[in-house]
């Protein structure tokens, strides 16, 4: 069930970028810092600029990710120290001093 609600969702996608690129079909210049303006369809413009801020976007979150991920790794370690000491202690015998 879970992979027909992906292929829809992949497929509505598709659809709507085709129908995105059809309806921005017009030829538009790109004037950009270094160089001649550039003549590209509007519908590849605004893909490459979504694309360029995606890019930035998980640039810009990458440290916060790893220094996530290295707290997580250290948290990990020391929860499987301290489920090893607790088996340990289980498998001590109870001694009775009476």
């Amino acid at each position: 069930m879970k992979r027909y609600i992906y292929l829809g969702l992949a497929l509505f996608v598709v659809i709507f970028g085709i129908v995105f690129a059809v309806l921005n079909a017009d030829s538009v210049q790109l004037h950009y810092y270094l160089g001649s303006p550039v003549e590209l369809p509007l519908s590849l413009i605004l893909v490459l600029a979504m694309i360029f801020g995606a890019i930035l976007g998980i640039l810009a979150s990458l440290n916060i990710i790893i220094r996530t991920r290295r707290t997580f790794s250290r948290l990990k370690r020391s929860a499987e120290v301290a489920e090893k000491e607790v088996v340990n202690l289980r498998n001590i015998p109870i001694k009775d001093d009476h």
